[in-house]
């Protein structure tokens, strides 16, 4: 499959929105990379206006408590089934109403404070779609030349023996992600003293 791009210039609905100060349109990139004999990888860039730092506090070390908060729709609850939030953590997250999906289990994978990295992996649970041995994530927040941030994904989708992957799924779980990245900055301009 020849690796495609497509730009969405759309920002999900999301409850929080600032009155005084609208974040800029997001740019969100999506990109096919490789599709390599049972794994597939994709890589997505999001744009936001909040320095690196923080956006990482919020997004990523304090996401189980925030996303839940924000988007109750989304993410229904977390619960820590083994660790300290370190790599090794056993997490079961439990999607919200508006989700096709019921619960995932994420195992922490690492994570770098000072260089705002994050990676994890999706190791069991109905997103895996019966054809997923795992998707692995791995997330980096970088400074943009404006003082916000820009987060760098790549996500391997690891398949069941020759199993098929459906794009327009992917592209849309992207989207929902992030939607849930665009709603955390919203809360952040909208709540500056938080984080």
């Amino acid at each position: 499959m020849p690796p495609s791009s497509s730009h969405i210039s759309s920002p999900q609905n999301t409850p929080y929105k600032p009155s005084k100060h609208p974040p800029p349109p997001p740019s969100i990139i999506f990109k096919l990379g490789s599709s390599i004999m049972g794994v597939i990888t994709y890589e997505m860039e999001v744009t936001s206006s909040i320095p690196p730092a923080k956006m990482f506090k919020a997004s990523v070390l304090d996401a189980d408590n925030l996303i839940p908060k924000i988007l109750p729709q989304a993410i229904k609850n977390v619960e820590i089934i083994q660790g300290d939030g370190g790599p090794g953590t056993i997490k079961k997250i439990y999607f919200g109403e508006g989700s096709q999906f019921k619960s995932v289990t994420h195992r922490v994978d690492g994570i770098d404070k000072e260089n705002f990295t994050y990676s994890y992996s999706i190791i069991e649970g109905d997103a895996l779609m019966g054809i997923l041995e795992s998707i692995s994530y791995e997330v980096k927040l970088v400074a943009s030349p404006d003082g916000g941030s820009i987060c760098k994904n790549i996500s391997k989708y690891h398949t069941k023996d020759d199993a098929v992957i459906d794009e327009e799924q992917i592209k849309a779980g992207k989207e929902k992600a992030s939607g849930m990245f665009k709603a955390i900055e919203a809360y952040l301009l909208a709540n500056p003293d938080a984080y």
